[in-house]
């Protein structure tokens, strides 16, 4: 006759997810408050805006420009760090399903987009860009495409592989674990930006409530699972 005895899975002893959303989050949202205060008010252009607009912006702001870049290629490392932790993390809690693939996928790519947008921007602040109209217009349109559709997108992946384990297996309260397959949801519409100008307001709405939501999954997302002895969980 056998027993069952409750046994804790080891736990997976990688950097707080929560601290690594904080901090990822606030360097992002210090990208664009930093960079649009030292621009006395101007925000970074939008591509769908006017040429000269978007020349004069670049001309006059290189120095928010390349702080603003410098913060966002910083933020990328956080995120990357994070998609690793919460992968490695879900494996450890017993999940078996691609969820955890899935957030890894996501959220490396994500960072990568991040990063490269960054990088682009950076290079936008260099004055001798500055002076060739067709090069700024082409830079400024990958920043956006990378930083804006590219990062958003793959963040909805992020979250809705943390959601779909955080809901089925019960490792998330159900509340947060639907909200964040609904912020993938729009996440993933997001899409469209670059064939309809006019839905780029789901960009910011996808992506300030997946950083929230990311924060908060980060810090309810347990360590450890007990399961009966010789079941996965």
């Amino acid at each position: 006759m056998t027993t069952s005895t409750r046994i804790p899975r080891q736990s997976d002893g990688g950097p707080p997810l929560g601290v690594l959303a904080v901090v990822f989050t606030a360097l992002f949202v210090a990208s664009l408050a930093v960079s649009t205060a030292m621009a006395g008010g101007d925000t970074f252009p939008s591509p769908f805006g006017s040429s000269a607009d978007i020349l004069a912006y670049f001309h006059d702001h290189r120095d928010p420009v390349r702080v603003s870049a410098f913060l966002q290629f910083a933020a990328s490392v956080p995120l990357a760090v994070y998609a690793a932790t919460v992968s490695a993390r879900l494996r450890n809690l017993g999940i078996r399903v691609p969820g955890a693939t899935i957030a890894l996928t996501g959220g490396v790519v994500a960072a990568a987009m991040l990063s490269l947008s960054g990088l682009v921007s950076w290079v936008l602040s260099r004055s001798e860009v500055g002076s060739e109209p067709a090069v700024v217009r082409a830079l400024h349109d990958l920043a956006f495409a990378t930083g804006g559709a590219g990062n958003v997108v793959f963040l909805g992946l992020l979250v809705a592989g943390i959601a779909v384990p955080g809901l089925l297996a019960g490792l998330l309260p159900r509340g947060l674990a639907l909200a964040g397959l609904v912020i993938a949801a729009v996440a993933e519409l997001s899409t469209v930006t670059l064939l309809v100008s006019d839905s780029a307001f789901l960009l910011p709405i996808a992506r300030f409530t997946g950083l929230a939501w990311l924060i908060a999954a980060g810090f309810l997302l347990p360590r450890t699972r007990t399961n009966k002895a010789g079941t996965n969980a």
